[in-house]
């Protein structure tokens, strides 16, 4: 029983990672219709921004040591990654309202390789690390109800409760703010929006600096825990069958589908996995959300697009 509540909370903490990255993926469909293929490349801009912020502003005012540098880091990273959200919007996304949908998910494609080259120009291209001070070694927990009691990572704790606080927030966000409800109504259907004095563009600011928090918030969890490369933009693919189950539409539904496939991930890996020789949670999730597509395209808790026009 121990073992398998292990495997069950590992499943939980890795799923609340997926959907933080899901949620950058919804968060811009809701508000233009658009897949926003640039999400891995802004979660690797703001990783690399935060991992040379660290390193730079401790040197320039006399921080080392000193966590203030690190919370400096973040805090200039998270600005940088607002001016990028501006800039998006100012130089691409203004030019293209109510274009066609190709016309967007091209212009996001885009955005990703000029990201990634204004990221190595900028920041460089080698490996780095980022220490936000999270414990990497495990304890264990309920000692006097399972014997040995249970096995957990504090970083994937942690990093899972960031995720879930950040959720939680971001919902609150979109269901009892004024701007949130705008949000809302954006995604609901642009023309009608606009129709009531909803300015679409300020929406699209908004939106993208929210998307860009999410993934410097994310940049800067896996950055920790897998050191800050260029391969971490494609921490945005195991995010993708988290959206495709949850629903493009659904901000729960990323939270749920991210929940589903961490879960589904490991207990499959650790019961079914000896069985067929391993490898099981490398495809597990893409076979997953294969097979909701087939029965439910729209996702277990999204929109059918006809609706939505």
């Amino acid at each position: 029983m121990g073992f398998f509540l292990e495997t069950l909370i590992g499943g939980l903490m890795a799923g609340m990672l997926y959907a933080l990255v899901a949620l950058g993926f919804v968060l811009i469909f809701k508000a233009s219709g658009v897949f926003n293929f640039a999400q891995g490349a802004m979660v690797l801009f703001a990783a690399l921004a935060m991992a040379r912020f660290a390193e730079w502003i401790p040197g320039w005012f006399g921080l080392e040591g000193s966590y203030l540098g690190t919370a400096a880091a973040f805090v200039v990273a998270g600005a940088l990654m607002f001016v990028v959200a501006w800039l998006i919007e100012r130089l691409v996304l203004r030019h293209l309202v109510n274009q066609e949908g190709a016309t967007l998910l091209m212009a996001t494609l885009g955005i990703a390789y000029v990201l990634e080259g204004i990221g190595s120009t900028m920041f460089g291209s080698s490996i780095y690390t980022i220490d936000v001070g999270m414990p990497k070694d495990p304890v264990f927990l309920f000692e006097g109800i399972f014997p040995g009691g249970l096995l957990i990572n504090k970083e994937d704790f942690i990093a899972a409760l960031i995720a879930a606080v950040l959720v939680g927030l971001l919902t609150l966000f979109f269901q009892k703010t004024t701007t949130g409800r705008a949000l809302r109504a954006v995604a609901d259907d642009h023309q009608a929006a606009q129709s009531i004095g909803i300015p679409l563009n300020r929406i699209w600011v908004i939106v993208w600096c929210v998307a860009g928090l999410v993934a410097l918030v994310a940049g800067v969890i896996w950055g920790s825990k897998l050191g800050v490369q260029f391969s971490l933009s494609t921490v945005a693919l195991r995010a993708l069958p988290v959206v495709i189950l949850g629903g493009l539409t659904s901000v729960p539904g990323a939270i749920i589908g991210g929940l589903i496939i961490g879960v589904g991930e490991k207990l499959s890996e650790v019961y079914l996995g000896p069985m067929v020789g391993g490898g099981i949670e490398i495809w597990f999730a893409y076979v997953l959300a294969l097979v909701v597509l087939l029965f439910r395209p729209q996702g277990l808790f999204g929109e059918k697009i006809i609706d939505r026009v």
